[in-house]
């Protein structure tokens, strides 16, 4: 996989006008761009801050008065696959993005029948065709103005390509290539900014793709670092006293023992997920994903460090902690969800934490500085391919009755493939200690088979039929202390809730559903408040912003993605779609494509 010669345009003119553009040194700019995210005017991340906490302190729109919510504007982006992520509002201009071919769209809210600029890029629809799980994008990232550049768009294409853009104009400031399609590798992934630079994921686990993470230069697109999930140590980046704190995870040469000859190779590990900085440490946290292939029986090993919860320095890249969750995965159980970041008294300390509800059905807690594990627990009750964590040694004690190997089937594992906790970014309310998740309630049956790896191909060997978990429905949402794992309150939804949550100090949780309805809950009690139903089912998570003295909440229409594949593609045969098509066979009746984002205020 190659890094393509970066193209510049010139910028001196841009640098010198317009309010976006004062000049400051790149430390500075990201400072600013954590003032900005702390603005609940602006909403500058897909996960609002740096601690991804997805909530505002916004009250004007509160649990007394939502149900007075409307829509006052919507915008239709013309594009129907999924809809993912969410728009950013930066000082008065929202931008929003698509799918597919991933165009861009800058729209004045001071007047917003009117698009300031668009960027419909050129890509090679062969990224389509290997493309996983539809061909969604996970959303845009900001930079302010630094040191010989303007505000700047980040944008991840679905061909490979990330793209630095004009903040103002949408004029092309450099593209470099991240991914090669040839090789099965695409971008979903969100681009995201901290310090200098901007990190960049990789998709393809399912195509047998080796996952990486790289830093660009925010000024110049050159790389800075890129580090991988699998292989030698010098590969992967691991600092002289990685896990020092926890030698038990494992700590050198690991990325290649854990495999059998060459596997990591084509080992998976690929982070197309959500990732949160704690800019006082310096550290970068994120998830690796699943082991390629699925099948079990031909990777033996714990295949390092795929499904790791990683904390990198962001200027060097090197992993201080790694802890892996799942290892030697059967269940495609992907580890890229939300890293949720909080400080909380742990035996009457203040600690600084990092949450992280995972695909396999657990929640995670750890000590973000060292690695430390506070706490595991089950999402759902129903959880059953693990007894528990066994909180000193950090591994799944797992029941072995809902292991996967080759000749035989396993029946009602939960969760499925698909995961108790999927794509969706969550919110933390740090007045109520409380994180506000939207969940999957799915089971599956799973029957592997033998296959042979073929570069740009799908390389999964398994058979998956999935259906409703134990308590009927798709979906839930829960209210959650992640240091007792205490749950506060849970609602069961029809459909899974896959595109996550936003709170509110205004006593509110907002979400989109797959058939169609953003919701407001009390976040005391989980009380539904009020619902609007709109144009498409959602996959992708509101926001709340601010705009001269007004309160306004944001999201994304578009049903699609890993859920929606069955109705985007019109599929039929059950186990088609990796499994989603039978868990959602019902969907087509409640819903249809059509992308774009309504907005809402107060009524009166």
């Amino acid at each position: 996989m190659r890094i393509s010669k970066f193209t510049r345009t010139a910028v001196a003119s841009a640098v010198c006008s317009g309010a976006l553009f004062s000049v400051s040194i790149p430390a500075q700019a990201n400072k600013a761009l954590d003032r900005l995210s702390k603005e609940d005017t602006n909403w500058v991340m897909q996960t609002k801050d740096y601690g991804a906490t997805h909530f505002s302190e916004m009250t004007q729109i509160n649990a007394h008065n939502v149900q007075h919510l409307q829509p006052v504007w919507s915008f239709s982006t013309g594009v129907l696959n999924g809809h993912e992520g969410g728009p950013l509002v930066i000082d008065g201009i929202m931008y929003v993005h698509t799918p597919f071919p991933n165009n861009i769209f800058a729209i004045d809210l001071d007047q917003p029948d009117k698009i300031l600029w668009e960027y419909k890029p050129k890509q090679n629809p062969a990224a389509r065709a290997v493309a996983c799980c539809d061909v969604v994008n996970r959303g845009l990232a900001y930079a302010p103005a630094g040191d010989g550049y303007p505000a700047t768009i980040f944008q991840n294409q679905l061909d490979g390509h990330i793209v630095a853009l004009n903040a103002k104009t949408g004029e092309l400031l450099w593209k470099m290539e991240n991914s090669d399609i040839a090789m099965g590798s695409t971008l979903t992934v969100a681009p995201f900014v901290a310090k200098d630079k901007v990190i960049v994921g990789s998709s393809g686990a399912e195509l047998g793709v080796r996952g990486y993470a790289t830093a660009y230069n925010i000024k110049d697109g050159k790389q800075a670092w890129r580090v991988y999930a699998t292989g030698p140590d010098a590969d992967i980046k691991l600092a002289k006293d990685f896990n020092s704190a926890n030698p038990h995870y494992g700590q050198f040469g690991l990325g290649l023992k854990t495999w059998e000859g060459d596997a990591w190779k084509i080992g998976g590990g690929t982070n197309w997920g959500w990732y949160a900085f704690d800019p006082d440490l310096d550290m970068l946290y994120y998830g690796s994903g699943n082991p390629a292939p699925w099948n079990e029986t031909m990777r033996p090993g714990d295949n390092k460090w795929t499904m790791t919860i990683w904390g990198r320095d962001i200027n060097t890249g090197e992993a201080k902690f790694g802890y892996q969750k799942t290892p030697h995965d059967e269940w495609d159980y992907a580890g890229v969800n939300y890293m949720g970041l909080s400080e909380q008294l742990v035996d009457g300390k203040m600690t600084k934490l990092l949450t992280h509800p995972d695909r396999n059905g657990l929640v995670y807690t750890l000590n973000r500085e060292n690695g430390d594990l506070v706490n595991a627990f089950k999402i759902d009750d129903t959880v059953n391919w693990v007894k528990k964590v066994d909180l000193k040694t950090g591994l799944p004690i797992r029941d072995p009755e809902f292991s996967t190997h080759m000749d035989h089937e396993a029946k009602g594992i939960c969760p499925s493939a698909m995961g108790y906790h999927n794509q969706g970014i969550e919110s933390y309310d740090p007045n109520k200690k409380l994180f506000f998740m939207g969940t999957n309630h799915i089971c599956m049956d799973w029957e592997p088979f033998m296959l042979p790896y073929r570069a740009g191909q799908f390389f999964v060997g398994a058979t998956l039929n999935m259906y409703p978990g134990p308590k009927g429905t798709l979906g839930q949402v829960k209210a959650m202390n992640s240091v007792t794992g205490k749950f506060e309150w849970e609602i069961q939804e029809k459909f899974a809730v896959w595109g996550g949550t936003t709170a509110t100090a205004g006593d509110l949780v907002f979400y989109g559903t797959l058939d169609g309805y953003i919701k407001a809950l009390d976040s005391r009690n989980g009380k539904e408040l009020w619902k609007f139903k709109l144009p498409s089912g959602v996959i992708g998570h509101p926001i709340t912003f601010g705009h001269k003295g007004k309160q306004y909440v944001a999201i994304y229409y578009g049903v699609g993605g890993w859920p929606g594949v069955g109705l985007v593609f019109d599929l039929q045969d059950p186990t088609a779609g990796l499994g989603a098509v039978g868990a959602f066979k019902e969907l087509a009746h409640y819903t249809q494509q059509g992308g774009g984002v309504m907005v809402f205020a107060l009524g009166y």
